[in-house]
């Protein structure tokens, strides 16, 4: 592993929430933590709820809702107005699998459920999924893991 993954990890582990003392699903847990209230709410509107409670694994790039605040709301109104737009949007944050930080700061890409691909960059401390920071790592859900994002991704 190189050095600066080595920190990357090691700096985005702390204050990782453990594995068994979680017993609810993505949208659950998203839910509980109160700081993503957009994106569980555009997850009810898009009909992308249920998905998300399913089986799984999956891994989720969850913007706050600081980070949706700091989306125009034209775009939102946008992708309000246009319902498959706004799947293809929150797709963007999805993986089909459970990827831990240890290996998403080992990945160059990762395919989402949209079927594109985030760029992952590891720069000294920090990690980037495209051109939003990963500010916490591996809390965990029944079905797989969060890591919260300061940006929304818009797929191109």
């Amino acid at each position: 592993m190189r050095r600066a993954t080595c920190i990357a990890v090691a700096v985005l582990a702390i204050g990782a929430t453990p594995a068994a003392a979680q017993e609810k699903d993505i949208v659950e847990t998203a839910a509980a933590s109160g700081k993503f209230d957009t994106l569980t709410s555009l997850l009810e509107q898009a009909g992308l709820a249920d998905t998300l409670k399913g089986d799984g694994p999956f891994t989720v790039f969850a913007p706050t809702d600081r980070a949706f605040a700091k989306v125009p709301k034209k775009t939102l109104d946008e992708l309000a107005a246009n319902p498959d737009k706004l799947r293809a949007v929150l797709l963007y944050h999805v993986a089909k699998r459970k990827l831990t930080a240890a290996k998403v700061v080992n990945r160059r890409t990762i395919k989402t459920l949209n079927g594109e691909r985030l760029r992952v960059r590891v720069r000294g401390k920090k990690v980037y999924v495209n051109r939003s920071r990963v500010t916490q790592t591996d809390v965990e859900a029944s079905n797989g893991v969060i890591h919260v994002i300061n940006r929304v991704l818009i797929p191109r």
